[in-house]
């Protein structure tokens, strides 16, 4: 549920202007999609706060948020441990079999000499949801017995940069993939690994959704206040202010600047810079010809050797009839990739021109959001060759080996990734931190601040 108070207290008065002495510093915020300054209404459990101009949802409040994430991460860390304890796959055919468990999708790359496509997998299934879970558990103990624990502001400095990393739901998707496959060649087992896997992806999905990382830094230290002064409703680059991208406080521009709470670096907005983001696009478009060209998956089947390319497997599954796998394999490893690119040189482009056509600022602040959802789905195809290559070895029978594009398309999907991340969604909204002219908001009053309002 959407707070009404944050959009209807704004438009209500349109043409008049609100120092933030006015509201409690404690509860101004910037918008990082767009740099807005704002205040944040007061929130009922369930409902969130979405910025009036941008539609970036600001917080989300829980119902006993702590107590709520820390029973999440502990089912899923049991969930986690049960994948880890049971046989996960197998198969059988013409009276030879083999069974894998979920850590063979990566030690068998490594015998491949595939080391840097196993780190990924292992990172971004295993590892980094493992270190996210333990860190999540750590912080929510210490918020419920009232004092934080050692180290709590440096452990949840973590959180914001792991949760784009892990990828068990779409390994989830990469699994019945293969399972897929596997069953056009040969008998599939499913071991008890199998479905406590499904449960671990889908449990880690509702941790992170349950964490609200306003409420959790607040809980952790609510002291540090925004400073005086600043206008509500109008850019904070503007007025020598920027919100913090790990704890969302609001700070002062200097030179070199850390954050007064979590003491991380402050990206404050400094005018359009695509250099980044353009570097990375073009370090994936070279890579992405490789991808594609090489085979992603080499095939042995009765001392028969056959090298399959991502659109090769896309083909196959097509002419065998098993279109809805094929359209999987051709979103994830086709469109996406390119849409992705597509769309943050497009963007590029229009952000250093501020052009106001085809599409609108709103339009184009939606297309960067869901070009930067996107992206790790691409992921698909990689798990798929680590599942099959772990678990499709029995010697001249059937055998499936990584190929050279495995790699390839993994630093494809890497840097896009990347390159989205390093594009700044606020360039869409303003041209030049010295100018207002790309500026259509116009300052706007918010709710007064009350006692009430300091304890949400």
């Amino acid at each position: 549920m959407t707070s009404s108070l944050l959009t209807e207290d704004m438009q209500s008065c349109p043409a008049e202007s609100a120092d933030s002495s006015t509201v409690s510093r404690r509860r101004l915020r910037v918008c990082h999609e767009c740099d807005l300054l704002l205040a944040l209404p007061p929130l009922k459990t369930g409902e969130k706060a979405v910025c009036p101009r941008c539609n970036h949802t600001l917080v989300h409040r829980q119902a006993n948020a702590a107590e709520r994430s820390l029973a999440l991460a502990i089912a899923t860390l049991i969930m986690l441990g049960l994948s880890l304890s049971f046989p996960f796959l197998g198969f059988s055919l013409q009276g030879f079999g083999n069974g894998i468990e979920l850590t063979e999708t990566v030690s068998s790359l490594v015998g491949f000499h595939q080391s840097l496509v196993a780190m990924i997998v292992l990172l971004t299934v295993l590892v980094l949801p493992l270190l996210y879970l333990t860190a999540l558990c750590w912080l929510c103990v210490g918020i419920i017995r009232g004092q934080p624990l050692p180290k709590s502001p440096l452990i949840a400095r973590t959180l914001n940069y792991v949760t784009p990393w892990m990828m068990a739901d779409v390994f989830v998707i990469g699994t019945l993939v293969s399972m897929i496959k596997i069953v056009g060649m040969a008998e599939v087992e499913l071991g008890l690994s199998f479905w406590t896997v499904c449960g671990y992806a889908l449990l880690l999905l509702f941790t992170t959704q349950s964490v609200d990382r306003d409420w959790l830094w607040q809980a952790l230290d609510s002291k540090p206040m925004a400073p005086a002064g600043g206008l509500l409703g109008q850019a904070a680059a503007l007025q020598g202010l920027t919100g913090c991208n790990t704890c969302g406080l609001v700070n002062q521009i200097t030179a070199g600047g850390r954050c007064e709470r979590c003491d991380e670096p402050l990206h404050p907005y400094q005018g359009v810079n695509t250099q980044t983001t353009l570097a990375l696009l073009g370090a994936a478009i070279l890579m992405y010809i490789p991808a594609n060209l090489y085979p992603i998956m080499i095939t042995t089947s009765l001392g028969s050797t056959e090298p399959a390319t991502i659109l090769g497997g896309v083909l196959l599954f097509f002419q065998s009839g098993d279109w809805p796998i094929a359209l999987v394999i051709l979103i994830a490893s086709i469109f996406v990739p390119v849409g992705k690119m597509l769309s943050l040189l497009w963007l590029c482009f229009v952000v250093q021109r501020q052009q106001q056509q085809p599409m609108g600022r709103l339009t184009r602040n939606r297309l960067y959001r869901i070009t930067e959802f996107i992206g790790r789905w691409s992921m698909v195809d990689v798990f798929v060759v680590a599942i099959m290559v772990a678990l499709i070895h029995s010697g001249d029978l059937i055998s499936i080996a990584p190929g050279p594009a495995a790699l390839a398309f993994t630093s494809v999907v890497i840097l896009t990734m990347l390159s989205a991340m390093m594009f700044d969604p606020r360039s869409i909204w303003q041209a030049n931190p010295s100018s207002t002219d790309s500026i259509t908001h116009t300052p706007i009053k918010l709710p007064h601040s009350s006692s009430k309002e300091h304890s949400q």
